[in-house]
C-alpha cells in the first residue's frame, strides 16, 4: 500500500494473515510393496491402495504385467528388473533412484514379487530411505512358498509330521558361504528353498550328508499362481536328476519334507537317520 508522508510517497507493508506465496514441498514417501507370487487377485488390499496412489512405480522382472495395469494412468512406471547375466539395475542404482524420486515429494512404490522381506533386498532400500530422512514402509505380500503350497494342496506344516517350517535359499550373496543345511536335516522339518534350482545338487548332497533320508518327499513348483505354473514330485535322492530330466528352471520353489513318520519307519528298519 502506498502512503503520502510529507512531500514524499512511501510503500508500507500490511501485516496479513495469509498463506505465503510459496508452499513447502510435499514430503515424499517410499513403500516397499509385496506384489505376491504372480496372480493379481493375490494382492493385499493395502498393496492395491499403495499401487493406485503411487506417483512412481519401480517394478521387478517377476511382477505380473496385469498388476501394473492397476496403477493410475499418470503414474510413472520404471522397470528395474535384474535379468540373469545383466546388471543394468544394480542395487545401489535402485536405492539412489527411489530416494531421488521421493525427494521430489512423490509417492514412490517399490514393487517386488512375493514379500519384500523375504529375499527382496529390502534392508538396502530401507537404509537408503532412512539415511535420506524419507518415510518408508513395508507392505507385506504373499510369498511364493505360501502360494506354491496352496496350489498343490499341501500345507506348509502338518500336525504330528512337520512342526518346523524353514524358508531358506540356494543362492547367497557372492563371497558368502552357503547356509548350514545340516541344521535342517532333522525329523519334523519342512523346508522351502528359494533360488535353489541351479544349486539343487549341492542342497541334495548337504542334506543327505547330514542324515536326511533319500526318501524324503520333494515337491517342485515353478511359477506358482501363474498360468505357466508347473508341479513335479520327486524324492531328495532323485532331486538333481529330476530337475535336469524335467528341464526345470527358475523361478521355482523346492519343498523338501522330512516327516516324523518317515524317521520312525526308517528307525524301525535300523536305517541311519539324522539325530
Amino acid at each position: 500500500m502506498m502512503r503520502r508522508v510529507g512531500g514524499f510517497f512511501c510503500f508500507c507493508t500490511l501485516r496479513m494473515e495469509i498463506l505465503p506465496m510459496t508452499h513447502p514441498k510435499t514430503k515424499g514417501h517410499i513403500a516397499l510393496v509385496g506384489a505376491g507370487p504372480g496372480a493379481r487377485d493375490l494382492l493385499t488390499l493395502r498393496a492395491l491402495e499403495r499401487i493406485r496412489a503411487a506417483d512412481v512405480l519401480l517394478y521387478d522382472r517377476l511382477v505380473d504385467p496385469e498388476i501394473m495395469e492397476l496403477a493410475r494412468p499418470g503414474a510413472e512406471r520404471i522397470y528395474v528388473g535384474k535379468d540373469v547375466g545383466a546388471c543394468k539395475w544394480p542395487q545401489g542404482r535402485i536405492d539412489r533412484l527411489i530416494v531421488a524420486k521421493a525427494r521430489l515429494g512423490l509417492r514412490v512404490v517399490r514393487l517386488k514379487s512375493g514379500d519384500p522381506s523375504i529375499f527382496g533386498r529390502a534392508c538396502e532400500e530401507i537404509a537408503a530411505a532412512r539415511a535420506a530422512g524419507i518415510e518408508v514402509e513395508i507392505v507385506p505380500g504373499i510369498t511364493a512358498a505360501s502360494a506354491a503350497a496352496a496350489s498343490i494342496g499341501r500345507p506348509l506344516t502338518e500336525r504330528g509330521e512337520t512342526d518346523t517350517f524353514v524358508i531358506t535359499t540356494g543362492t547367497c550373496k557372492p563371497g558368502d558361504a552357503a547356509p548350514d543345511r545340516a541344521r535342517l536335516a532333522h525329523p519334523g522339518t519342512s523346508m522351502a528353498f528359494y533360488m535353489a534350482v541351479e544349486r539343487a545338487a549341492q542342497v541334495q548332497a548337504d542334506l543327505m550328508g547330514a542324515g536326511a533320508p533319500a526318501a524324503c518327499p520333494v515337491e517342485i513348483v515353478t511359477r506358482a499362481s501363474t498360468p505357466e505354473e508347473r508341479h513335479v514330485a520327486t524324492t531328495l535322492g532323485a532331486l538333481s536328476e529330476t530337475i535336469a530330466a524335467e528341464g526345470i528352471a527358475n523361478p521355482a520353489i523346492l519343498f523338501i519334507r522330512y516327516p516324523k513318520s518317515l524317521a520312525r519307519a526308517l528307525a524301525g528298519t535300523g536305517a541311519v537317520i539324522a539325530a
